[in-house]
This record gives structure tokens, sequence and C-alpha cells, in this order.
């Protein structure tokens, strides 16, 4: 049933010519170099450490690893990071 609701999202999404990420809720990552990340309608940060950071999002966990890690701005489903990132992981649901 999910996947009917899903497809009937895209469906609307292209005949209005709407932002998918808006209508589906995915996630809209901006990243700026190999030092700062932006990831927008995410759904919370799963793991914070030193070298990796795990944040949750509609289509799975995304995984970044690096070091020097630094929220520069959290609110409402916004989080900017900064940082020296190695490679970014997009996994499934954990």
């Amino acid at each position: 049933m999910e996947k009917k609701i899903y497809s009937a999202k895209e469906r609307f999404a292209d005949r209005l010519e709407l932002p998918r990420d808006v209508v589906l809720n995915l996630p809209r990552i901006t990243i700026l170099g190999n030092t700062e990340i932006t990831i927008e309608n995410h759904k919370g940060i799963v793991l914070f450490e030193d070298e990796v950071i795990k944040i949750n999002t509609t289509i799975g966990v995304i995984t970044i690893n690096g070091g020097s890690f630094e929220i520069l701005f959290i609110g409402g489903n916004t989080i900017s990071l900064s940082g020296k990132f190695k490679n970014i992981v997009y996994g499934g649901n954990e």
C-alpha cells in the first residue's frame, strides 16, 4: 500500500511540476567541498562521534565519515555540519 501512495505522490509531483523533495519528503543534501554539508528534511541525529556522524532520513541513514565535526546549525528539519569529510554513505533504514 505504501508503494502505491508513494507512486501516486511521484506522479502528482511530476504532473504539477512540484519539487519532488518537498512532495515526497526526500532529504536535500548540499555539499560544499569536503568541509561543509547541509541536510534538509532529516529525521534526527542517530550518532555523533569524532570520526562518524549518522543522520536518519526517509531514504535511510546517511553516514558521514571524517573528522573534526562541528554542528554549525540545527533547527526544524535542517542541519549544517562542518569538518573534514572523507565519504558519505547512503544506507538502508536502521
